[in-house]
């Protein structure tokens, strides 16, 4: 589901990759509620939607609860997305900048013409690495090392807290650089699954068992750019191009269609 150009928000969506109990889901509402945050997605909810439970906890966040949008896939939740936060207490590996969330508001704060998200994980063990491979940078909380559990609603309450603070701290240069709007995760995405096909097909992923890795650590490089739709489309050209030549022919002849 893409979103209308007319439906921009300057406000981040809230992204929960399969909530478990309804009651959670409308506590982050009510916590998003409070400090002005009003789109929620739902990422294969356990118990379907719209859920009861999440309506009684939502405590009057009658807006966010009713504008909620499902999803069946996290792909497609992204998908008119162009810069992503990714939320969790573990250290990952990878290629990924770590913000706190004070530092991680400011950055959203700052894109005011963008469609911004932060992604919560499920509440018994969070986001997989392949979904924080999808995000831009990482979110973590400066919890006691001895006890790092967050309630997902409070983690979603400290990042609202955090992001209405930038918000409302927000500098007003007197000028700004060109306008260069990050692509939409789906366009990025798009160019993944060709670049992905055609190293595929030309025996890259070997051995196969670490298909995966190094799947994770390309997409995690080439989300860091921050690359814009022309780019994409500039990269996506180079890599028809080069798909288009059998590695026995000479420079110069193109292979048949």
């Amino acid at each position: 589901m893409i979103t209308n150009a007319s439906e921009l928000t300057s406000t981040p969506i809230i992204i929960l990759v399969e909530p478990q109990m309804g009651e959670n889901i409308g506590m982050v509402a009510r916590a998003m509620a409070n400090f002005g945050l009003r789109e929620l997605r739902l990422v294969n909810p356990r118990d379907g939607w719209p859920n009861e439970k999440a309506v009684a906890a939502a405590s009057k966040a009658d807006h966010v609860i009713e504008a909620t949008k499902v999803f069946d896939t996290l792909e497609e939740a992204l998908a008119d997305t162009q810069y992503v936060l990714a939320t969790t207490a573990r250290q990952r590996d990878g290629f990924k900048p770590v913000h706190g969330p004070e530092a991680a508001c400011r950055q959203v704060a700052t894109r005011v013409d963008q469609r911004c998200a932060i992604l919560f994980g499920r509440e018994r063990w969070g986001l997989t690495n392949e979904e924080v491979a999808r995000a831009d940078a990482i979110v973590t909380f400066p919890v006691d090392p001895d006890f790092t559990s967050l309630n997902i609603a409070q983690a979603v309450l400290l990042v609202s807290y955090e992001w209405r603070r930038a918000e409302q701290q927000g500098e007003k240069l007197p000028f700004v650089g060109p306008e260069t709007l990050p692509a939409q995760k789906h366009e990025l995405y798009g160019m993944f699954d060709q670049l992905e096909d055609a190293l595929d097909r030309r025996g890259y992923f070997r051995p196969e068992t670490k298909k995966a890795k190094l799947i994770d650590n390309m997409r995690a490089v080439l989300t860091r750019p921050g690359f814009t739709s022309a780019e994409i489309s500039l990269l996506r050209g180079l890599i028809n191009s080069l798909d288009r030549f059998s590695p026995e022919q000479p420079k110069g002849r193109r292979e048949e269609d």
